[in-house]
Formats: structure tokens, C-alpha cells, sequence
């Protein structure tokens, strides 16, 4: 086995979401998060070599959390996932974080919870690790509850993981954390970053993520009350909504986007006339249509209105063809750009459609020019 284990849910259509677990745990840490945000996205979790069922051949001594992102990589390379947002948990999160340094142009957005851009300096982790090599894990797995949860709260599945999990494997991955320092290349990190930090960590408490959100321009920082290391499994509602908030800020975006192509009065009319009955279809337009669509930079608005236009006229949507051919305007064509588009859907599309067509651009066109 080449690749990281993992579990993928969702609409292969939807944008994809990487979700990467702690040290000690596997996927599983996820599993009161990722079935709600697989509603919006390809949810894929993966597994820690030597972790669930990752093979722990996938690491090996003196390995670096570079390594990791290697792997995480591959994965979303095997997957067909060229661009995708990211959530990781601790070790999961500092992979994240590299690949936000490292590989920027993988990552539409990033956020890190639990976790740090260092991870206390190295002597800790080389003593657990060689701990871990000499003794095994059952002694740490023993103590798990007292350092991943905040009082009583345990999920013994995860700690079933920790005890289960590959000793040279999950010490290799203690030799990652020895080697992890970001700090003085967190500025370059240019992606919409999240930071969640449970304010009962031990571990990476809140000054650890208050230090990234402090060097990340623009990044924006959640502290979780009642919450300790595992904060997916302990606080998952919390952890959702923070999830959401993020990562659904195509929808900011598709907006904003909206409001230039279509206008902030056609825009603030739709607003106003939105009801709970239709709020949801006005948010699927924002993300998906604006968000998503229009804002991919493969093709140019003016090549996108002279689409849209053609699909219209194909159609008969003749409302819309005259928010369009407004829009149109906005986006740079001009009346005989608009007029050309026209004609050629007279071949492809019918005359009748054209001839309807022309009839609606023309009372368009001659309202903005103040002729009507």
C-alpha cells in the first residue's frame, strides 16, 4: 500500500475538503464533523502512517511533517483533487500548515485547530519517542484521556487507536514534531486561514494559536470554551460551526462578485424579496453559481456573459437575458459585442429565439443610454 488510508463522503462534484487527524488518532476524530460538512463538500479524512489503516511503512525514522504533506499529496493527486480546502487537528494541522508554505497553490483554504507552528522544541518529542521505541505504546494510551479531553469526557475509540496504533510508526511521527518550527515563515502564508484553539489544551494552548493568527495576514482566530485537545470530538458543534463559517466563504465571495456583475440594485432587490422559503436557493446561487463558477479565472467575465447570453437565448429566458445583457456591460462588452453574440444564436438557436432576443437587448440597451 502506496497510499495514506482514508474515507471520502460527499458529492464528488462538491469542492474538496481535506480533514487531518492528530497524532494517535485516526480518521475517527472526525466522525461528529465530517458527515455534516460532507452536505457542502468531498469530505476526505486520511489516516497517520501506522495509524487506522494506514500501512506504517509510509514513514520511517527521522521523518519530517514535509514528509507528511508528501503523502497527503499524493493522495489528493490520486484522488483527481488538484486545489482544496484543508482542516487538521494538531499533527494534522502543522501539516497544513506546511503545505500553505510550502505548496500555496494546492490550498483554496486552511484551518488549524489544536495545533502550532512549533511544538515546544524538540528534546520532548525525541524522548517520547524513544519512549515509544523502547517500551511501546500501552503507557501512553493508558494517559490519553488526561491529555486530549477536559474533564470526564473520553471517546474510547480513539484511545482504542492510540493503543492499537504502529510504535515505530507513531515515533517517527514524534521525530516529525521534533523537527517542526514555522514561526518565521508563517507571514507568507497567503490562503483564508482559520485557527481554533481549545482554551483547556494542555498541549497547544490558546497563546500557541493566538501566535499564528498574530503572523498570518487576515487569519482569524476561535477559542473554544470546555474544550481541550481533540476539540472535533469533545466540542464537534463548536468545531462545525467554525468549520462552516470558513470554509462557506464562497458564498462571501459569490456576493460580492454577484454585486459586481449583476449590480448592487438588482442585487439588494433580491434581497429583499428573499423569504425562509427561497433563502436557501439564494444562497446555492451565491456559492455555487458565484462563488464557484464565476469566479474561476479560466475564462473571463466578458467570455463568461457572452456564454451566459447564448445559454439564455437558447432557452427562452428573456428576463434573465435582460439582467444579462446589463450585466454584459458591466463585464465590458460592447452594444455591437452584444449585438454579434445575438446573430450567431440566429444559426445556433433559431431565428424566432434571436429575433426575441434582439427585441429584449435593444429595450436594454436603450434604457441605459437613456434613449426609451
Amino acid at each position: 500500500m502506496t497510499l495514506l488510508n482514508h474515507h471520502v463522503e460527499g458529492p464528488a462534484s462538491a469542492p474538496p475538503l481535506l480533514l487531518g487527524p492528530s497524532l494517535g488518532t485516526s480518521y475517527a476524530l472526525w466522525d461528529d464533523v465530517a458527515p455534516e460538512l460532507s452536505i457542502t463538500h468531498r469530505v476526505v479524512r486520511w489516516d497517520l502512517p501506522g495509524h487506522g489503516g494506514s500501512a506504517a511503512g509510509l514513514i520511517r525514522a527521522g521523518a519530517s511533517v514535509g514528509d507528511l504533506a508528501g503523502r497527503v499529496l499524493a493522495l489528493a493527486d490520486s484522488l483527481g483533487i488538484e486545489r482544496f480546502a484543508y482542516a487538521g487537528v494538531s499533527l494534522g494541522g502543522a501539516v497544513g500548515l506546511h503545505l500553505a508554505v510550502h505548496h500555496p497553490e494546492r490550498l483554496t483554504s486552511l484551518a488549524a485547530i489544536c495545533s502550532s507552528a512549533h511544538f515546544n522544541g524538540s528534546k520532548p518529542w525525541e524522548e517520547r519517542a524513544a519512549l515509544v521505541r523502547r517500551e511501546g505504546l500501552a503507557g501512553l494510551a493508558d494517559n490519553a484521556g488526561a491529555r486530549w479531553f477536559a474533564g470526564d469526557f473520553t471517546v474510547p475509540r480513539l484511545v482504542r487507536d492510540h493503543r492499537d496504533a504502529d510504535p515505530e510508526a507513531y515515533a517517527a511521527c514524534c521525530d516529525a514534531l521534533a523537527g517542526f518550527d514555522l514561526r518565521e515563515r508563517l507571514p507568507e502564508i497567503a490562503v483564508p486561514t482559520l485557527l481554533v484553539a481549545g482554551r483547556e489544551d494542555p498541549a497547544t494552548p490558546p497563546a500557541h494559536l493566538r501566535e499564528i493568527a498574530d503572523a498570518v495576514p487576515g487569519a482569524t482566530l476561535v477559542e473554544l470554551p470546555g474544550a481541550s485537545h481533540l476539540a472535533p470530538a469533545q466540542c464537534p458543534k463548536a468545531v462545525l460551526t467554525a468549520l462552516r463559517a470558513h470554509f462557506g466563504q464562497g458564498a462571501l465571495l459569490g456576493m460580492a462578485v454577484r454585486r459586481e456583475v449583476l449590480g448592487d440594485q438588482h442585487v439588494d432587490r433580491a434581497q429583499t424579496r428573499q423569504t425562509p422559503f427561497t433563502a436557501r436557493f439564494q444562497d446555492f446561487i451565491s456559492r455555487y453559481a458565484w462563488g464557484e463558477i464565476w469566479t474561476d479565472p479560466t475564462l473571463s467575465r466578458r467570455e463568461r456573459s457572452m456564454i451566459t447570453l447564448t445559454a439564455l437565448v437558447a432557452h427562452g429566458h428573456y428576463d434573465e437575458l435582460a439582467m444579462h445583457v446589463r450585466a454584459a456591460r458591466r463585464n465590458g462588452l460592447t452594444p455591437e459585442e452584444i449585438g454579434a453574440v445575438l446573430l450567431q444564436t440566429a444559426v445556433y438557436c433559431g431565428v424566432p429565439a434571436a429575433n426575441s432576443a434582439f427585441a429584449t437587448a435593444q429595450r436594454v440597451l436603450a434604457e441605459e443610454d437613456g434613449t426609451s
